[in-house]
């Protein structure tokens, strides 16, 4: 019986694709060994679990800390209250989530090689993961589209781009983003229902149909990513150009101080947000890439995919450091924050 159960779970979890092994001395261990479809539990020795549990939980730690500074600062410091900063604090709050929740429920996950939290709570999971995933390009699509009106329209953006409009758009991202991952996991359910005689128990996975695979690919990446694309090329082009009408002026000995200040600290903002979004990119790309290969008979390591998802959720954790280094109201108000001096004015800005 156990041999039959070794080798129906072998083909239920993709055999060597998981961490789980056989020894000679020691038997196959399940998730639920009271359960016939349980799956096969991953072995590791105490030295692995202590390592592991104090990596991940420091950087789950760290992601929340540094993204915490962000939200607190924005929201604290109403000199920081403009359209750009509140894309930021949305942006930062979906980071917040990723480090507060997915992080440590996915490092739980990894560890355990389990899942023991039953089905309700794995979508709830799943909801909060897509979630901060589809808002964070949602915002970043939004970020792109400020810095656009920003450099390239400079004259109409203080009319088209206020603080209000701008909470609407966020409020909207996070709306349809909510929306369309609740209709994509109800879907997904449906199908997941009726291939649930391929699955083994204990695990926390999402399985939808080829259709609904690449559907999102392309509302989830493909679309959000042309855009962001095309905008910024657009924005760094009309960034240079202006560069050069300002040098022109300035040789020229021409009074263009104000107007070229303003320009500059523009196109540092459209910069700095584009470094942003290009460490969004580089993290995503390889993971949306590798996520349909299954699709096309091409089998990927557990090991591969794993590190995949964990270069997206690391993408939490690098974007306060990126305002560390370029935004210098961002190193005033952590100072503020760290050194207890919340009510004092930002008089430095």
């Amino acid at each position: 019986m156990k041999e039959q159960k070794r080798e129906q779970n072998k083909l239920l979890t993709g055999g060597d694709s998981l961490m789980a092994y056989e020894t000679e001395d020691q038997e196959t261990q399940y998730c639920f060994p009271d359960i016939n479809s349980s799956c096969v539990k991953g072995k590791r020795s105490k030295h692995e679990y202590n390592i592991m549990y104090v990596f991940f939980s420091l950087l789950s730690a760290w992601t929340v800390f540094l993204n915490l500074l962000v939200i607190i600062s924005i929201s604290h410091f109403k000199k920081l209250h403009t359209p750009t900063n509140m894309i930021i604090l949305s942006l930062a709050v979906a980071d917040l989530l990723i480090g507060l929740i997915v992080m440590p429920v996915e490092a739980v996950k990894l560890i355990e090689t389990c899942w023991y939290f039953g089905d309700t709570l794995c979508e709830l999971f799943m909801i909060i993961m897509m979630l901060t995933v589809s808002s964070s390009m949602c915002n970043l699509v939004l970020i792109a589209v400020d810095r656009y009106v920003a450099v390239c329209h400079p004259l109409l953006y203080q009319r088209k781009i206020t603080t209000t409009k701008t909470l609407i758009s966020i409020c909207l991202c996070w709306f349809f983003s909510s929306s369309y991952n609740a209709g994509f996991l109800i879907s997904g359910r449906y199908f997941e229902n009726k291939q649930r005689q391929n699955m083994c128990f204990g695990k926390c996975y999402f399985v939808v149909s080829f259709s609904w695979i690449f559907t999102d690919l392309f509302f989830s990446f493909v679309l959000p990513c042309t855009l962001i694309i095309t905008l910024y090329l657009r924005i760094f082009y009309v960034a240079h150009q202006q560069v050069k009408v300002i040098n022109s002026l300035m040789k020229g000995g021409k009074c263009a101080m104000e107007g070229s200040v303003r320009r500059k600290s523009e196109s540092k903002a459209a910069l700095t947000l584009g470094i942003i979004v290009a460490i969004y990119l580089l993290c995503y790309i390889p993971f949306y890439i590798l996520h349909i290969l299954p699709v096309t008979g091409t089998m990927i390591s557990s090991t591969t995919m794993t590190f995949l998802i964990w270069s997206l959720y690391i993408n939490s954790s690098l974007n306060p450091l990126v305002y560390a280094f370029f935004y210098r109201w961002f190193k005033i108000s952590v100072k503020h924050i760290l050194t207890c001096k919340l009510f004092a004015p930002l008089l430095e800005l």
